[in-house]
């Protein structure tokens, strides 16, 4: 008798997941010139991919988990592939200091971890500022942990439990925001330096990994930070996603999930596009020329915009579409307006017809 449907659905995820993983690393050694792991090149060419021994040649997965459900799922599933695959499977929590006892929690997590097999495992402790709010500050914090353990660790990538419903979330705040097709296209299922972070259950809903640890038997910790309508994504979860369910009907979050990869599909073109353009807009000396900028389609020059603009050193997540929009009138409603405020102490101003973009 096979697994649980649940528990079925979760390994399949997770090892499509490692196998991409396990190819590009392959073809890195490869352009390396390393030799690749013998059980991997089988005389007859290809690859074989069956109960491997590990070695400290193959990559290394670390799965990012708070133990919550969809985190404990992931693990236990990442836990279980890596048995049968030439891969290193280890783990991270970070303790976000928020609540009492957070160090003990953070402690107990990991030595789960540690139970299930995956090595290395460690437990971060971080700061939680203030910058953006409470919850962008958190996962500012939680982010810069998870980027050290994987620099120190030498990850290929790591894990991390988003799921369709957290898509779908993302979508609407996205939405709420104004912010555009990039926002609405949500969280994308590689993502960060080289695509370090990997997000095997962005086509599983929340019930499915809870289902799961229900059947395995797996200890869960329900965040209640999750329910405090403190939180922006608490009261959309808890009260406006199921306010448009009652409206609506079901089969919300699978329309908003799937917004989100087709409007994906839409920004990727965009930013091709809007990459060429930038080289086309250009004079000799590397300046944007006002006249070239104009010709373009609005959301293509916006795009050449915000690129010059974080070039110039202002901080992407600060960076939103209302500072754009006042640089583009510097391109299509010019009336000799003075020069435009960015953040990162980054200024936009017209000169001689050439749009100057720079650090104040």
């Amino acid at each position: 008798m096979g697994p649980h449907p649940a528990v079925a659905a979760i390994r399949l995820a997770v090892r499509r997941v490692l196998h991409d993983v396990i190819a590009e690393h392959a073809e890195q050694n490869e352009r390396a010139g390393h030799a690749p792991h013998p059980e991997l090149a089988p005389a007859g060419g290809g690859s074989r991919l069956g109960t491997l021994p590990a070695r400290p040649d193959t990559p290394l997965v670390l799965v990012a988990c708070s133990g919550g459900a969809d985190s404990m799922a992931l693990a236990s599933a990442l836990a279980f592939e890596a048995r049968k695959l030439p891969v290193r499977a280890g783990g991270v929590t970070v303790d976000h200091g928020l609540q009492d006892g957070s160090d003990t929690r953070a402690a107990e997590v990991a030595a789960r971890l540690a139970a299930m097999g995956l090595g290395p495992v460690e437990a971060v402790a971080v700061h939680v500022g203030r910058e953006g709010g409470p919850e962008a500050a958190a996962r500012d914090a939680r982010y810069t942990a998870l980027d050290a353990a994987a620099e120190h660790h030498g990850a290929a990538a790591v894990l991390l439990g988003h799921t369709r419903d957290d898509q779908a979330e993302t979508v609407l705040l996205g939405l709420a925001r104004g912010s555009g097709i990039r926002s609405l296209s949500g969280m994308a299922a590689a993502s960060g330096p080289a695509g370090r972070y990997r997000r095997p259950f962005l086509q599983l809903d929340r019930q499915t990994a809870r289902t799961a640890c229900l059947a395995q038997s797996l200890p869960v910790w329900d965040d209640p930070h999750n329910i405090d309508p403190a939180y922006t994504r608490s009261r959309l979860r808890h009260e406006g996603l199921p306010a448009l369910e009652k409206a609506l009907g079901k089969g919300v979050v699978e329309a908003l999930a799937r917004t989100a990869q087709l409007s994906r599909d839409d920004a990727d073109a965009l930013d091709t596009w809007a990459a060429a353009a930038d080289r086309d807009v250009r004079d000799d000396a590397g300046r944007l020329e006002c006249a070239k900028l104009y010709e373009l389609p609005p959301a293509v020059r916006r795009r050449v915009l915000r690129r010059a603009a974080i070039e110039a050193g202002s901080p992407a997540g600060s960076l939103f579409a209302r500072h754009i929009e006042e640089v583009d009138r510097l391109v299509t409603g010019w009336r000799g307006q003075q020069a435009i405020n960015l953040p990162g102490r980054v200024e936009a101003l017209r000169q001689g017809g050439r749009l100057v973009i720079r650090q104040s």
